[in-house]
């Protein structure tokens, strides 16, 4: 797996619908799909899952290629829980050697949670491709504006979660600039054991946390220079409202959440 195939916090700037949404609107769906994604039972819910997120991704103009390359990296976690889902679950079994043993139960689980864990990652990607840092930040201060009557920090923890994905890219592009100047050197990272492996790392992480705390105190330095005093009379040049976009969208969500219970009804355990 290459570092370049890494693609959380990235954003594509586009024109599409989705794009122009309010960031709380995308920020209420992305729960909402996760709700009812948590909440699905049986196949029929899953179809129209992955069908309305399939809409969302036309709706957005952002490649297929971006979401699969952005998979590969939790493709072995993805691997794993479906083995352990087929071997692990109980029920009437299939094939059986040893303690190991495969149950029509466990093949239907591994399938519902590869499909969950997929739907998942791919609808929080949507919404970071489709959103700005700012508009993300925007976005969370607002919708947990009433937390500040009981004094929670809400400004400072949007802020933080939008520098940390923003961030995100940065560091993995100066990591593959740093192996790629160490293996220019003659540094190996590929073979050898697990502990030779790791004792090789070393001279990749030393550098990688130097620029990563240069990087934080210019960033630190050039806020106070803008005299920066978080949210405190701050203002904003694009004021957020909510559209017929947003609210169809809203609507979208909850019916998808309202659909996820029906099925699990029909579906019970």
């Amino acid at each position: 797996m290459a570092l370049k195939d890494i693609t959380l916090g990235q954003y594509f700037p586009g024109s599409s619908p989705i794009h122009k949404m309010d960031p709380r609107s995308k920020i209420l769906f992305t729960v909402l799909y996760i709700v009812a994604l948590f909440t699905a039972k049986g196949p029929l819910a899953y179809v129209v899952l992955i069908a309305a997120l399939g809409v969302c991704v036309a709706v957005s103009k952002v490649r297929l290629q971006s979401l699969v390359r952005g998979m590969k990296p939790v493709m072995i976690i993805i691997l794993i829980t479906a083995v352990l889902n087929i071997f692990y679950t109980p029920g009437d079994p299939i094939w059986q050697w040893g303690f190991l043993k495969i149950t029509a139960e466990g093949i239907w689980a591994a399938i519902y949670m590869v499909l969950r864990i997929t739907l998942l990652i791919n609808c929080t990607f949507l919404l970071t491709y489709t959103t700005s840092p700012i508009m993300l930040t925007d976005g969370l201060e607002k919708l947990l504006g009433p937390l500040k009557k009981i004094h929670v920090p809400v400004h400072e923890l949007a802020m933080m979660m939008s520098i940390a994905l923003r961030f995100i890219p940065t560091l993995i592009e100066e990591t593959d600039k740093i192996m790629s100047a160490q293996k220019a050197r003659g540094a190996d990272f590929d073979s050898g054991n697990l502990f030779q492996k790791a004792k090789a790392l070393v001279p990749l992480l030393v550098p990688l946390f130097i620029s990563a705390f240069r990087r934080a105190d210019e960033l630190a330095v050039a806020m106070e220079c803008r005299c920066y005093h978080g949210g405190e009379g701050r203002t904003r040049m694009r004021q957020l409202k909510f559209e017929r976009r947003d609210i169809a969208a809203l609507l979208f969500g909850a019916a998808l959440v309202a659909l996820a219970l029906l099925c699990r009804q029909l579906w019970p355990a």
